[in-house]
């Protein structure tokens, strides 16, 4: 970026290229620090330099996932069982944070047959449904609904928290999945503020980070090592493009040990 920069600067000098594009490629930048011995004039004039208007990003971030041992970790030392189920729920569905928070009760179908209440998919599941006017602002991403299915387990994690969530009389006027059940005002939507504090103290119990995206990651992450189709993949996810697929798609050290190991083995048969 910076040898395309100056060669576009000698442009202007030799009338290659408009004037103004010189002026698009800086900016003015106030120096908060200064380096050891720099004069900033005696009204501090001197801090305000012109820098790179354009910066070429090097590097991605790095995408964590979570072991398995980790998240059983998590839900056990989750402190309620709306936690518990909550964790299990992220790692078992790959759902984003604003989805699982959107959640109404009647999305859940966790029955092994819902023609009870209009539902023809076999098998519990959880209905993901784009919504504009939950009382805690929670939005799914994706405008598609979708379902996905979920495990015996996570059944098990849900039927706890039932009994917990009826031990709090304000929390049966809600029709929301997750409520506050310790702390007023209760019966109220958790809120993307609430769902932060309780990831934040979460990783301090465990000892390393745990983010709802976290979860997501992993789930997606195991899927694809476990050899499910990508665009099963995909549909789980709620991605709408095939190229929102390759940030889950990453190699790890044992895989490429095992490419290695693989070659190195065929190449030594007769």
């Amino acid at each position: 970026m910076t040898v395309v920069g100056e060669f576009l600067r000698f442009g202007v000098a030799h009338g290659w290229v408009p004037a103004d594009t010189a002026g698009l490629l800086s900016q003015p930048k106030l120096l908060r620090f200064t380096p050891p011995g720099f004069d900033t004039g005696e009204a501090g004039q001197r801090r305000q330099v012109q820098a790179a208007a354009f910066r070429f990003q090097v590097t991605e971030p790095g995408y964590e996932d979570l072991s398995g041992e980790q998240i059983r970790r998590m839900i056990a030392l989750a402190p309620s069982a709306r936690d518990r189920f909550l964790v299990g729920l992220l790692a078992c569905t790959g759902l984003r944070i604003g989805e699982a928070l959107g959640l109404h009760r009647g999305d859940m179908h966790l029955l092994a047959s819902s023609r009870a209440v209009g539902c023809g998919v076999e098998g519990p599941h959880v209905h993901v449904r784009r919504r504009t006017d939950n009382p805690n602002r929670a939005l799914a991403k994706s405008r598609h609904h979708r379902l996905v299915p979920v495990t015996a387990d996570l059944v098990a994690l849900y039927t706890d928290y039932q009994y917990e969530r009826d031990q709090v009389a304000e929390a049966a006027e809600s029709e929301m999945v997750f409520v506050n059940l310790f702390r007023p005002p209760l019966g109220r939507a958790v809120s993307y503020p609430n769902a932060k504090e309780m990831f934040d103290r979460l990783a301090r119990r465990v000892g390393h980070a745990c983010r709802p995206h976290m979860l997501r990651h992993s789930a997606a992450t195991r899927w694809l090592r476990g050899g499910v189709d990508r665009d099963v993949v995909q549909r789980l996810l709620g991605h709408v493009s095939p190229l929102s697929m390759e940030r889950y798609r990453h190699v790890d050290d044992a895989e490429a040990r095992a490419a290695v190991e693989r070659v190195d083995s065929l190449k030594q048969r007769p």
